[in-house]
């Protein structure tokens, strides 16, 4: 059986951390094209794709590196990476980011049917502090929701506005000594959370 593949739009990962390992490949995307350097200079992208493996142990894991020294990148960038991992047919594609801009509504479609027609799942974020993010409220991606009261070994089925979305923690893997009040969190990691409990269900 082949293994689940599921790529991470974010920031990169560090490939040798023990909460990710191992990684089965990369790239950077920039503006002028594309980069083989997909190291995590910021932690983030790090953090959510050990999240995936704590709860998918067994797939297998791609940084597609869009941020570099900020959690900020251009349309253009993002649309690039997603029309890679379209390219690469990828069973799951983890967006632990969002953009509330309107105008990106057509991009995020045409690629949200593409990967509707392959079986490849987009998981996103569906709102970020009560208000609608792109592409994650729209229909065909796999929406998430922050739900404080799940546990970071569930998530749950839950219905906005007619549609059914999961609710998750919104926290990345514990680091011992370090209290999760002082970790990374937020809907990012409700996400890749999510991101893992489906691409494991799906590995089996």
């Amino acid at each position: 059986m082949q293994r689940i593949r599921v790529a991470t739009i974010d920031s990169g990962v560090n490939p040798t951390h023990p909460h990710v390992q191992p990684i089965a490949g990369g790239i950077g995307v920039v503006a002028e094209g594309f980069d083989t350097c997909y190291t995590d200079l910021l932690g983030h992208g790090t953090a959510v794709a050990g999240a995936i493996r704590e709860k998918a142990p067994l797939v297998n894991i791609y940084a597609v590196k869009i941020f570099d020294r900020s959690l900020a990148t251009s349309g253009s960038i993002l649309f690039r990476a997603l029309d890679w991992c379209l390219d690469q047919e990828f069973d799951f594609i983890n967006l632990s980011l969002g953009t509330r801009n309107d105008s990106y509504r057509k991009e995020f479609q045409h690629r949200i049917k593409r990967a509707q027609l392959m079986n490849s799942r987009i998981v996103a974020a569906y709102e970020d502090q009560g208000q609608p993010v792109f592409p994650g409220h729209l229909e065909g991606v796999v929406g998430v929701v922050l739900n404080d009261e799940c546990p970071r070994e569930n998530c749950i089925e839950q219905y906005r506005n007619g549609r059914i979305v999961y609710g998750a923690a919104g926290y990345p893997r514990s680091i011992p000594g370090l209290p999760a009040n002082r970790n990374l969190q937020g809907v990012s990691f409700a996400v890749a959370n999510v991101t893992g409990f489906l691409s494991n269900l799906a590995s089996k």
